[in-house]
């Protein structure tokens, strides 16, 4: 059955990006410009030999790259198409983008927030491409290799006259944000410091779903919405009748990065890295981010696990 609403929910954990709620997108076929049929003619790389030796024995013998992602998660990241059945999204393309590089299959295997960790070390799964933010305790047990900035975006109606770019400019609004997410203790730290300069406070609005908090934007209930960027651009792209106002990183006053994650010292991460570097510097790595409005997030090049955010 085809899906015929935008829901797009999603209340990421805390360390970002954590679990998103199950979300339904579109099945208009292209709406916003944006395609979400199942029949997503990717952008695709070629084989880096040298690059493919890097790659484990047993995995280069099996000739696939298995890779998890949260299939039922939050347009744009990774997310049913509109035959309910095919994962899509910008994890997947980039997935395929890596393991075209590689000289491999990929395998792509839908599983719930929880069970990518565990099937990541258990090595069910290859590699885990899902929104997944570099912290330093998830570096005591995976390696990383990062291809994407972790932001969160201000996003209001249309016709608002407002910009934010540091705590000051959120003070006295009215503001939806997830509860026990990084963006809310992102904007509490802000509001203490408004308060304590002086300032007015915010009033704070939870709901339980993205839905629930485009309905309150539309209505006028709350003046901004705070959550993670690629949920508002893929909202702004597909709507039309909100924008974004204001970025910062996911880590706050910490830069923070997306990154593809594998069981510690398995032997594969260097090859992932390698394989992202390429098609960063041949220009499908930005193919795939423009088509899904998340060019914002590009990284220059990757990285095996950079600094991560802190220990809780």
């Amino acid at each position: 059955m085809k899906l015929r609403t935008l829901l797009l929910a999603s209340v990421f954990a805390l360390t970002a990006c954590g679990s998103p709620e199950a979300a339904t997108a579109p099945a208009a076929g292209r709406p916003g410009g944006v395609n979400v049929t199942a029949d997503q003619n990717r952008v695709r790389a070629q084989k880096v030999d040298a690059i493919a030796a890097l790659v484990p024995a047993d995995i280069r013998n099996r000739g696939t790259l298995v890779v998890g992602t949260t299939g039922n998660g939050t347009p744009p990241l990774s997310f049913r198409a509109d035959d309910d059945k095919t994962v899509i999204g910008v994890e997947p393309d980039l997935a395929q983008l890596v393991a075209d590089v590689l000289g491999l299959k990929l395998d792509l295997q839908a599983s719930s927030w929880e069970n990518l960790f565990l099937s990541v070390e258990n090595r069910q799964f290859d590699a885990g491409f899902s929104n997944i933010t570099v912290t330093e305790e998830r570096k005591d047990k995976y390696d990383f290799a990062t291809y994407r900035k972790d932001t969160i975006a201000f996003e209001v109606k249309n016709e608002k006259n407002i910009s934010v770019r540091e705590p000051k400019d959120i003070a006295g609004l009215t503001v939806g944000v997830g509860a026990g997410t990084n963006q809310e203790q992102i904007l509490l730290r802000w509001d203490q410091q408004n308060k304590a300069a002086g300032l007015a406070p915010v009033k704070f609005q939870y709901y339980q779903a993205t839905s629930d908090y485009y309905l309150a934007l539309q209505s006028g209930r709350i003046d901004a919405y705070v959550g993670p960027n690629p949920t508002s651009a893929y909202h702004v792209a597909v709507d039309g009748k909100t924008k974004i106002v204001g970025t910062v990183s996911g880590g706050g006053a910490i830069p923070a990065d997306i990154a593809a994650m594998t069981k510690k010292d398995d032997g594969l991460v260097k090859a992932l890295q390698q394989a992202l570097d390429t098609v960063i510097k041949n220009g499908q790595y930005a193919a795939v981010l423009k088509r899904w409005n998340l060019a914002s997030e590009a990284l220059p090049a990757s990285e095996v696990n950079p600094q991560g955010l802190p220990r809780t």
